[in-house]
C-alpha cells in the first residue's frame, strides 16, 4: 500500500513541476523575446508582469468549452490530453540525482523515446478532430516532421548507446562522473575516472558526440514544434495549426504539453551528454571540487541548472531565426542530419571497439 502512495506522490509532484514550468517557461519566453526585439515584455500584472501568466491560467479556467458542431466530439476531447499525457509520463524514467529516479528501468531511454512519439498521435487526433483544414494541414506536417526528425535523433541517441553500452538512462548518467564504475578517458585516451568534472561528460568521451549533440537538439526543436521548426503552427499561413479550434483548459493542455517537452528533450540532451547530474567541477589535485559537489541536492541543482540552460538556448533560437519553409525543413534532416547521424553511429562503433 506504501508503495502505491509513493507512486501517487511522485506522479502528483511531476505533474505539478510541469505546471509550474510551464507558467516559468511563458513569463521567461516573454521577457527573453523582448529583451531580444528591445522590449519591455510583461509589465503590469504583479512585479516586473510576473503574475501575467497566473492571470492568463485564471483567463483560460473560465472560458468555455466549445466544441464545433461538425468535430469528431470523441478525438476532439480526447486530443489534448493524449498530447500532453505522452509528454508528462516521458519524466517518469529520468534521473535527477545519484538514487533519485521516479521509476528504475533498464530501457528507460527505449521508454522515453518511444512515449513521446504517441505525442504525435494526439496531434492527428486534434487535427482531424477539429473538422478544419488549418487544423488538419497543421497535424499533417506537424507527423511529417516529427517522424522525420526523430530519425537522426534516434541515430545520434544510438551513438551515446553504443558508447555507454547501456539503455538505463540512471548508468549512463553515472558513467559521466566520479561515481562512475569503469574507466572513463577523455577523447579516448586521457584517463580522467578520478578527476570527474566537465571531463568526464560524454561529449568529451568522443569528440564526436559533439557533432550527435548537435544533432539530437536541431532534431529537438523539431520534436517540440520550436522555430524555426515551427511549421504545425505556422500562424501566419494556418491561423494556430493543429489547435486553431480548442479554448479554454483545452488550449492550456496543448501549451502546456508543448512547454514541458521542452524541458523533457533539454533534460535528455543533459543526461545523454552533458553530464546529467554530475557536477562540472573537477578534482584538482587536493582540491576536491568534484567530490564535495556529487550527491543528490547537488546533482538536482546542476541538472536543473543545464536543463535551464538548453531551453533558455531554445528561446534564444526561436526569437533569432526566421521559420523554415517545409521543403527546406524537409532537406535539412534527410539530406544533412540523417548522413552525418548515421556517421556519428558508425564512428561510435569503431570508437568503442578499439579505444575504450
Amino acid at each position: 500500500m506504501n508503495f502505491y502512495i509513493t507512486y501517487f506522490i511522485i506522479a502528483i509532484g511531476l505533474f505539478g513541476f510541469s505546471a509550474l514550468f510551464a507558467l516559468f517557461g511563458v513569463y521567461a519566453e516573454r521577457k527573453v523575446s523582448a529583451f531580444i526585439q528591445d522590449r519591455l515584455g510583461p509589465t503590469e500584472t504583479g512585479k516586473y508582469g510576473s503574475l501575467q501568466t497566473f492571470a492568463d491560467i485564471l483567463k483560460m479556467l473560465q472560458k468555455e468549452l466549445i466544441t464545433p458542431a461538425a468535430a469528431d466530439k470523441l478525438l476532439f476531447i480526447l486530443a489534448p490530453a493524449i498530447i500532453f499525457i505522452a509528454v508528462y509520463l516521458g519524466f517518469a524514467a529520468l534521473p535527477w540525482g545519484p538514487g533519485l529516479v521516479p521509476a528504475k528501468l533498464n530501457l528507460g531511454l527505449y521508454y522515453v523515446f518511444a512515449i513521446i512519439s504517441i505525442e504525435t498521435l494526439g496531434i492527428l487526433m486534434a487535427g482531424w478532430g477539429s473538422n478544419n483544414k488549418y487544423s488538419i494541414l497543421g497535424a499533417m506536417r506537424s507527423a511529417a516532421q516529427i517522424i522525420s526528425y526523430e530519425i537522426p535523433a534516434g541515430f545520434a541517441i544510438i551513438s551515446v548507446v553504443m558508447i555507454a553500452q547501456t539503455l538505463n538512462l540512471q548508468t549512463i548518467s553515472s558513467q559521466q562522473g566520479i561515481l562512475s564504475t569503469e574507466t572513463i578517458k577523455f577523447s579516448g585516451f586521457w584517463d580522467v575516472t578520478s578527476t570527474g568534472g566537465f571531463f568526464a561528460w560524454n561529449i568529451f568521451r568522443a569528440p564526436h558526440l559533439i557533432i550527435a549533440f548537435v544533432i539530437y537538439f536541431i532534431a529537438s526543436l523539431a520534436e517540440s514544434n520550436r522555430a524555426p521548426f515551427d511549421i504545425p503552427e505556422a500562424e501566419s499561413e494556418l491561423v494556430a495549426g493543429f489547435h486553431t479550434e480548442y479554448t479554454g483548459l483545452r488550449f492550456a493542455l496543448v501549451f502546456l504539453a508543448e512547454y514541458s517537452m521542452m524541458f523533457l528533450v533539454s533534460m535528455v540532451g543533459v543526461i545523454l551528454f552533458l553530464g546529467a547530474w554530475n557536477t562540472p567541477l573537477p578534482n584538482i589535485g587536493p582540491v576536491h571540487l568534484a567530490t564535495w559537489t556529487t550527491n543528490a541536492g547537488w546533482g538536482i541543482l546542476w541538472i536543473i541548472i543545464k536543463t535551464l540552460t538548453l531551453v533558455g538556448i531554445q528561446m534564444w533560437i526561436r526569437w533569432t531565426l526566421p521559420r523554415f519553409r517545409v521543403d527546406q525543413l524537409m532537406a535539412l534532416c534527410w539530406k544533412v542530419l540523417t548522413p552525418l547521424a548515421f556517421a556519428c553511429m558508425l564512428i561510435s562503433g569503431v570508437w568503442r571497439l578499439f579505444l575504450m
